[in-house]
């Protein structure tokens, strides 16, 4: 009868450790049915679940890894597996599997313990833990600007909702940012990121800005606000804004557009994500004349905005064509990953107001940025406590994996 074994492996970490445990299993003709390693500060676990022929057949085995483990300076353990619990093990692996994203400027004990008990409390394991962030050298002349930890974790939580609002609680608590996802296929594979502008990828709301040159600034800020919280329509509040700047000189727009602020870490981002491959959208409810500076400035592929219409140098109080407003937001994401050839689990999409609602609703990935309350509450992902580059990690991208290949912007 079968023999199943899991050994575990620890000590000080050293090239070819695996490379001679591993030979003395292919010797004697072992299976390896399970196998995982880490390495923390040199220090090694090594974990593998192995099964030999027969009861008699592991002792010379196990004498032989014995050996080989006290010429390589390492300790090992030997704990002979039931099939039953084999067999328990091996029905885990139908479970639904997510990945838990936990970022801020920096992480401590605290934030980790608190996520670690909520997982545990809505009965989900933990498979790994994985820092995504880079190492933090103790004289490093200024302090890492994100840190992250990715963990996987296995089953289905026993109340969704609730574990949510622990999330937010201790986000809001703690100054961190928590993901929770399904970890499939297209969790790996997105290939489309659709950005708002406004306070997304530029750190102002355009209108306030020609508001305020025109000297309606109060008024229209007081309209836009109320729009971005859901209490107004956005096609009535963009109507009743743009009444208040009829007759705003061209040079004006001019001057705004070569101020405008990106936000942290959107060069970065958009850079990286295009060497990958991504196609990027601005699909916004602001205006195409300071979308086109952001398309050229940043290589975006896509950007739909409202056309201002603007006559013998003057603006008219007037948009042409369909006013871009939440549902079309969603219509044009569609037909953005129609063109692609893409589906909507492929797409990431980047808002911060209530018109971007049915936007992030659809996307697989749907991230509520530095927010309105009425938004963080209702979107799936957000994240309020580091740049727009942070979207990185919650595609699974490490810092290691960027550090060579791209600067930081």
């Amino acid at each position: 009868m079968n023999q199943i074994i899991l050994i575990t492996v620890s000590g000080e970490d050293k090239p070819g450790v695996s490379a001679s445990l591993l030979a003395v299993l292919a010797e004697h003709g072992a299976t390896v049915l399970d196998i995982g390693q880490a390495v923390i500060h040199e220090s090694l676990s090594l974990g593998m679940l192995v099964m030999v022929r027969d009861a008699e057949a592991w002792p010379p085995v196990a004498k032989e890894l014995l050996f080989r483990a006290y010429e390589l300076g390492l300790a090992i353990a030997f704990n002979p597996i039931e099939p039953n619990e084999y067999g328990h093990w091996v029905g885990e692996q139908g479970k639904p599997r997510h990945i838990v994203t936990i970022l801020g400027k920096k992480l401590d004990a605290t934030p980790l313990a608190r996520l670690t008990a909520i997982i545990r409390d809505q009965g989900l394991n933990i498979d790994v833990i994985t820092r995504l962030s880079g190492r933090i050298p103790l004289d490093a002349p200024e302090p890492p600007t994100m840190a992250c930890v990715e963990l996987s974790v296995r089953g289905t939580p026993a109340d969704a909702d609730a574990m949510r609002a622990a999330f937010l609680d201790v986000s809001s608590e703690l100054g961190v940012d928590i993901a929770f996802q399904a970890d499939n296929v297209y969790r790996r594979n997105r290939r489309l990121v659709a950005f708002d502008m406004d306070s997304t990828l530029i750190q102002a709301e355009v209108i306030d800005e020609l508001a305020k040159a025109a000297g309606v600034g109060e008024e229209v800020s007081r309209i836009t606000e109320s729009a971005m919280r859901g209490e107004i329509d956005f096609k009535e509040s963009l109507r009743r804004r743009l009444a208040l700047l009829k007759g705003l000189d061209v040079g004006v727009l001019e001057r705004v557009a070569d101020a405008l602020p990106f936000t942290e870490g959107a060069e970065r981002l958009i850079a990286i994500l295009k060497r990958l491959g991504y196609k990027v959208a601005i699909i916004s409810g602001g205006f195409t004349y300071f979308g086109r500076r952001l398309q050229e400035r940043l290589g975006v592929d896509y950007l739909h905005a409202n056309e201002l219409e603007i006559v013998d140098g003057k603006v008219t109080g007037n948009v042409i064509g369909e006013i871009v407003d939440g549902p079309r937001k969603a219509e044009l994401l569609r037909e953005i990953v129609a063109k692609e050839n893409l589906v909507l689990e492929q797409a990431i999409a980047v808002g911060d107001g209530a018109n971007d609602l049915p936007m992030l609703g659809i996307a697989g990935l749907g991230i509520a940025f530095r927010a309105k309350p009425v938004v963080k509450a209702n979107a799936r992902q957000a994240l309020s406590t580091v740049g727009l580059d942070g979207i990185l990690y919650l595609i699974g991208v490490r810092d290691r994996d960027t550090l060579d290949q791209f600067h930081r912007a």
